[in-house]
């Protein structure tokens, strides 16, 4: 069942135009967040608050499933990314990421960042050590999945630093 959950998911954000819409920029001047959310197939939703200090810059977060299988849209600012985490589980677990606008990023610990633009898929296993955020120049927003698991808990670690995230391209 939830494998043709995401699948169906997947083919909706394939074949709509919207989640190939990238324009971070117009002319020289930086989207405002309300141009960025008419390029969005989800609402970007509110301040994230809650989880303010395990991020550097502002992101926002907005329900998209809380029942069955738990989703956020989770969109960052320009330049804002969250810091080093876990998705520790004793048995499955993890995260599941669908990038649906702008330009980001996703790291695991001790390999290089890999660029994320929409429709890029990323599945993050229970226990790697890792961060996401937005590029410099662009807004970003993923889908997070929360893989069910046994005894999972979010272990928050220590910001990227500006010196490692300055020096993606």
């Amino acid at each position: 069942m939830k494998k043709i959950f995401l699948i169906t998911l997947s083919l909706i954000f394939l074949t709509s135009n919207l989640s190939f819409a990238c324009f971070c920029k117009k002319g020289d001047k930086m989207q405002t967040l309300q141009e960025y959310q008419k390029t969005i197939m989800f609402p970007v939703g509110n301040t994230n608050d809650a989880y303010a200090k395990y991020f550097t810059g502002q992101s926002y977060i907005a329900p998209i499933s809380t029942e069955q299988v738990k989703m956020y849209n989770v969109t960052f600012e320009p330049k804002c990314r969250n810091n080093w985490h876990i998705h520790k589980a004793k048995n499955s677990g993890g995260q599941i990421l669908i990038a649906i606008g702008g330009r980001g990023y996703y790291q695991q610990w001790g390999e290089k960042a890999i660029e994320l633009k929409p429709g890029d898929v990323v599945n993050i296993p229970a226990n790697v050590k890792h961060w996401h955020g937005a590029a410099s120049d662009s807004w970003f927003s993923h889908i997070a999945i929360e893989v069910e698991g046994e005894e999972t808990e979010n272990i928050w670690l220590e910001p990227v630093t500006d010196e490692g995230y300055n020096n993606l391209k």
